[in-house]
Order: structure tokens, then sequence, then C-alpha cells
């Protein structure tokens, strides 16, 4: 899509087969009978393994891999402001790319969405020194061990975190990664921690 129109970007990409057209729902899409440069199946398949690599949905800027760094910023009182201690971005596990320079040698931390407002000290307790990704297997609906193995894979990691909520629910978080870790073939050590609904470490 280039300014909310279906464009073909690269003309290579096309093998004429014209199953575009009836899926058009507006019928934007036409053929324009002329010579046009042949079908390029190795620039198809190269161009698909790059989105698979870079494992973003969309080409939305906002889901660009990024290193962070956190900058405590003092207030007019002389006091100091805890900083974030976010080192990446995206931190969605869906969003996250399968390969980026941060995950060299990470500590990664695994968490459940909630943990973040039921633990009132999460951002220097859990968070600080490490890679973090979040999900919901429940809201998400999605079974992350696929994506997570091709990250333990593919990643030189040094230790997972995984932080749950004590609700049924948040075992599945806890089941994707122990899956992820013995499909990956690698033996990286894991931890886990529960928290409850009232903010305190159970487990």
């Amino acid at each position: 899509m280039v300014n909310g129109k279906a464009k073909l970007t690269k003309e290579n990409y096309c093998d004429g087969l014209g199953d575009c057209l009836p899926n058009c729902p507006t019928g934007a899409i036409t053929f324009e009978e002329r010579e046009a440069p042949a079908y390029d199946e190795a620039a198809v398949a190269a161009a698909k393994q790059r989105k698979k690599e870079s494992s973003t949905p969309c080409s939305c800027p906002g889901a660009a891999p990024q290193t962070l760094i956190s900058e405590k910023k003092p207030e007019s009182s002389g006091s100091v402001l805890i900083g974030s201690q976010l080192a990446q971005w995206p931190c969605q596990i869906k969003l996250a790319p399968l390969s980026a320079p941060y995950f060299n040698g990470a500590s990664l931390l695994i968490a459940a969405d909630c943990t973040a407002y039921a633990y009132a000290d999460f951002h220097d307790k859990f968070m600080k020194g490490k890679v973090t990704l979040i999900g919901c297997p429940k809201l998400d609906a999605v079974d992350y061990s696929e994506k997570l193995t091709e990250i333990f894979s593919i990643n030189n990691i040094s230790d997972v975190t995984v932080l749950r909520m004590e609700v049924p629910c948040c075992g599945g978080l806890e089941m994707a990664v122990r899956k992820a870790l013995q499909n990956s073939g690698k033996d990286i050590p894991c931890s886990v921690a529960t928290i409850s609904v009232k903010g305190e470490i159970v487990g």
C-alpha cells in the first residue's frame, strides 16, 4: 500500500498470474499490457526472507528495532527521577525482531503484561540490565513458543527470566518459554518469578 492505494513497487515481484484482481474490493487493480521485466523468483524469495528476519507485521516506523539508553534527569528540587529501564524497542513479543544487536549476550526478561502494573518496582527489580519482551497469551491468543524458539536459536541469549502473574492463564507464557528453550536445543539458564494480584512476589 502506498498512500492508501495498492501499488506494485517492484515489477519483477509480479508473475502476471492475476490473483490480485478479484481480491481488490474497489476494482483499483488492473493489468497494463506492455513489456515488463521478467518475474524474478530469487528476488521474491530474498524479499520474503528479509521480511521474516525483520519479523515486523507491517512497515510501521514505530516497530523498527531500536536500542534505548535510559537517562536519569534531575528535578528542580534536586531530587533524581527514576529513568525507564527499557533497553530496546519494540518490546511486544509479537513485534520483536527475530534478530537484533541488543539480543547478543542479552539477559532476557519475558514478562506478562500485567506484571508491570501489579509490581511497583518492576523497572528496577526486574528490567534493569535486561532486554524486555512482554505479552499476554490469553489476549494475544498465539503460541509464542515458535517465535521464541527462533529468537533463542538465532541469538546468543545468556539467560532468561520469566515474570508471570499468579493467575492460571499466565501459565501459558511460562509454558511457551520452556517449550521454546527445549526446541532451541540450547542450554540457556531460566528462572521464573510469580507476582500476586496484590503486587507481591509469591514464587
